[in-house]
């Protein structure tokens, strides 16, 4: 390999494990590596890195739509770098989402990737110590990652219950997935305040992950004489949930019923009526995380904060199309 390439040993080793290199070094070496059908060993590489080339993706729940969308997207992009993703699920429980943090820490992943559903725990301080950590949807407590890509959740808040208000619902519902346990997410917080300051009144309805408890939980809502005219969900999957329990009652959306999601799956577009949701362009979103990782891997320091900024994406869900 070295004389292939002209460089020293020590050289094609550094660009090989991806540190200590320019980009383009590196993709030379790989280059002539694949000429060579060479393949490092991967038990040899880490025990000489000290690295295992595995990245930790702790989802919140993988009965997201969105969420399983985004662990694909990054794990894409992680194989490209030459990493691994080591994907695990929380299922929604932010107990199970802590001690499976443990867990990936005790494997030695190289870094950690999280959509935290805890985002005040502290373990993550501690694991912030020990690895590189970054934060995707809301910050951490105490800046404890070496960096965060964090959505501008009171901007999509005020998109998404401006729209509503702008077509003349006063009463809604909102489904969010956040438990009792940890009550002071940032989207959460900003709908109390938006609808206080649109004059709306809110019902704030704990909904577990999954399309059957969307759906229970819409058909308890919504099968009532005084439901509410609208709901507005927390992610897509749960607006779907919605649309199933409309179905099984007879509503018609947006005519009974107007529904809005909150991160545009790409599924939304194709439902009978089209879903209105806001878009945080999940490609921008594996982009920055996994920049931020791989540099927190390879000694950067602090990657600092990426802010998402929204777009509400208006189709015939909620009648404004």
């Amino acid at each position: 390999m070295a004389a292939a390439t002209g460089l020293s040993p020590a050289a094609v080793s550094y660009a090989l494990r991806g540190v200590q290199t320019s980009e383009e070094t590196q993709a030379r070496v790989r280059a002539a590596a694949d000429r060579l059908g060479y393949e490092a060993h991967p038990i040899a590489r880490a025990l000489a890195s000290g690295r295992t080339g595995q990245i930790g993706l702790l989802c919140g729940s993988l009965e997201d739509y969105w969420q399983q969308s985004l662990a694909v997207g990054i794990g894409r992009a992680l194989l490209a770098r030459d990493r691994y993703a080591l994907i695990v699920d929380a299922g929604g429980d932010p107990e199970r989402e802590l001690a499976l943090a443990r867990r990936l820490r005790d494997q030695r992943v190289d870094g950690l990737i999280v959509q935290p559903l805890d985002p005040a725990a502290e373990l993550w301080a501690e694991l912030g110590g020990a690895l590189p950590v970054v934060s995707i949807g809301d910050a951490l407590r105490g800046g404890s990652s070496h960096g965060e890509v964090v959505f501008d959740n009171r901007r999509g808040v005020t998109l998404a219950l401006e729209h509503l208000r702008d077509l003349g619902h006063r009463r809604l519902a909102v489904f969010t997935a956040t438990r009792a346990s940890t009550p002071d997410r940032p989207a959460d917080v900003h709908v109390n305040a938006e609808a206080g300051r649109l004059g709306l009144h809110v019902d704030v309805v704990a909904v577990p992950q999954g399309l059957a408890a969307a759906t229970a939980a819409a058909l308890r809502v919504l099968g009532v004489p005084d439901r509410p005219s609208a709901v507005f969900c927390f992610t897509d999957s749960m607006a779907y949930g919605v649309y199933a329990a409309t179905r099984e009652l007879g509503l018609a959306v947006p005519g009974d019923v107007a529904v809005c999601g909150y991160d545009d799956h790409p599924m939304s577009a194709l439902l009978t009526p089209p879903l209105t949701s806001v878009d945080w362009d999940i490609d921008g979103i594996v982009d920055a995380a996994v920049g931020l990782v791989v540099g927190g891997v390879d000694g950067a320091s602090r990657g600092g904060r990426v802010v998402r900024e929204p777009a509400l994406r208006v189709r015939t869900s909620t009648g404004g199309e």
